[in-house]
C-alpha cells in the first residue's frame, strides 16, 4: 500500500468517523472509499440483472407460503 499525503477537512473525518464508528483515519478513510465505489458501481448491477434472461427452470421454483407464527422452518 502506497502512503500518501493529503489536505482533508478535519471537520468531515471527523463526522465520517462518529458516523462509521470506525477508530482511525485510515479505517474511515478506506471505508469511506469503499462504500463510493460500491454505491457507484450498484446501478451497473442492477442494469445487468434487469438484462438477464431465464428459461422456465430458473423461473418456476416451488414457492413457500409463510406459517401463521411467522417462523420460516
Amino acid at each position: 500500500m502506497t502512503v500518501s499525503s493529503i489536505d482533508i477537512d478535519i471537520a468531515l473525518l471527523q463526522q465520517a468517523k462518529e458516523l462509521a464508528g470506525t477508530p482511525s483515519n485510515r479505517e474511515t478513510l478506506d471505508l469511506a472509499l469503499r462504500t463510493l465505489i460500491a454505491v457507484r458501481q450498484q446501478p451497473a448491477a442492477v442494469e445487468r440483472i434487469i438484462g438477464r434472461s431465464f428459461v422456465p427452470d430458473q423461473i418456476d421454483a416451488p414457492t413457500r407460503t409463510p406459517d401463521a407464527s411467522g417462523s420460516s422452518s
